[in-house]
């Protein structure tokens, strides 16, 4: 099973200051520490196989099982119902609205882009997705899902997508620029964080992962390359390329695989936990510089026999924190069905565990609590904490007109950019 597994999934290889007074919400207590410091040339050993970590997926996707299945036995499927779309102000973009800037990364199937309106002279930024490569990656449900997650989901700790268009070559999604850079880096930078840092990055991300399932929107992508950092400190959940509607169950094989649940690793149905199953493996990542199942040198195999073989065959590090330990036992628990997030209490259990006791999820949420890192930011538009990438005159491309073998496949990108 684990062989055939992992050689599916290797052949579905998919492209992607602070204040020592105040904590996590109360006065005087593990106060948080400053990464104001971090040497940017502090690495840990042996972790090339680290650099950002591709996301996978197989080319079958489908529906919950709730939509997918005649439940009734009347013979009808009712389509998935998309939450109500957030109250964001939302215009007809086009690509002579901005000043492209520079690149801020590459993926399989395009280029995301910094971008200045030439409206509102604010930066965003753009991400650009080749239709040809979507389309050949059989990637079509992936990149409409992510489009209607995101208008549909508005949280201080999400990205926001501010509106999304097409021309006969590419999809044009217009987002945040978020100029603090990827949480990885940090993680990287500083080799782990002190348990005060980490605690203050999970729980956002708890709350941004429960505000998901609320919406029965289910994310299967957590990991620190998909976490940035906003010029406050604070964190923006990015990515939603794998992101579903979920109300009841789905079997898609996709994530990162370090992150994956033991479920999604042995082909069985599977539901919103596995969510928590990633933030068990993200604190982990963050208090020990690693992955729970790290491989020195890529093994798909070996990494999913360790997933199945669970959490209490971990080689933890020395010192490691007591609280943080039984939470991390509890959200990697290999049995779903008594996952922490996943029990009768549901994300209560995760926010009331005493790891978190010192946290005021009040203010947390409102971003009253000071981030433990606050990234150097000269100037609006400084992309300095991202890596730079051949410009390759790539955005000359744009809006050129071409024929458009495949512009009914997505939908809900308006056609209002046909040319520049």
């Amino acid at each position: 099973m684990i062989k055939r597994m992992a050689g599916k999934i290797t052949a579905h290889i998919g492209g992607h200051h602070g204040s020592g007074k105040d904590q996590l919400g109360a006065t005087g207590l593990h106060p948080v520490v400053s990464l104001a410091g971090i040497p940017e040339t502090t690495v840990l050993t042996g972790l090339s196989s680290l650099d950002h970590r591709e996301s996978i997926s197989t080319e079958r996707t489908s529906a919950s099982v709730g939509d997918a299945m005649d439940v009734d036995g009347t013979g009808t499927v009712e389509a998935p119902r998309f939450p109500p779309r957030a109250a964001r102000p939302k215009g007809a973009y086009k690509l002579k609205d901005f000043n492209i800037e520079r690149t801020l990364g590459t993926g399989s199937f395009g280029r995301v882009h910094l971008v200045q309106s030439l409206h509102n002279m604010r930066f965003y930024a753009i991400k650009v997705l080749n239709k040809e490569r979507i389309v050949k990656m059989k990637q079509i449900e992936h990149t409409n899902n992510e489009m209607r997650m995101l208008e549909s989901v508005q949280h201080p700790f999400i990205i926001n997508l501010w509106g999304s268009f097409q021309d006969t070559s590419n999809l044009y999604m217009v987002m945040d620029f978020v100029p603090g850079g990827e949480l990885f880096t940090l993680l990287r930078r500083s080799n782990r964080f002190p348990d005060p840092v980490a605690k203050f990055y999970a729980a956002e991300v708890a709350l941004a992962l429960n505000h998901l399932h609320q919406l029965n929107i289910i994310y299967r992508d957590l990991k620190p390359e998909n976490i940035l950092l906003n010029s406050d400190g604070h964190i923006k959940i990015a990515d939603f390329g794998f992101a579903k509607l979920c109300t009841t169950t789905t079997w898609t094989l996709c994530g990162t695989p370090d992150y994956l649940a033991p479920e999604i690793v042995s082909q069985q149905r599977y539901n919103k936990s596995v969510d928590w199953y990633a933030l068990g493996v993200l604190i982990f990542e963050m208090l020990a510089g690693l992955p729970p199942y790290h491989q020195p040198e890529p093994n798909h195999i070996e990494l999913y026999e360790k997933i199945m073989r669970g959490p209490k065959h971990i080689k933890w590090p020395l010192a490691f924190p007591e609280n943080a330990t039984d939470l991390i036992y509890r959200l990697m628990e290999s049995d779903p069905s008594r996952r922490f997030g996943n029990l009768r209490q549901g994300a209560g259990d995760v926010f009331t565990h005493q790891w978190f006791k010192e946290v005021d999820w009040t203010r947390l949420a409102a971003r009253d609590i000071p981030a433990p890192y606050i990234p150097r930011i000269a100037r609006d538009g400084d992309a300095s904490a991202f890596d730079k990438y051949p410009e390759d005159n790539v955005a000359a491309s744009y809006g050129l007109p071409t024929v458009d073998s495949y512009g009914m496949a997505f939908p809900d990108f308006e056609y209002t950019n046909p040319q520049p």
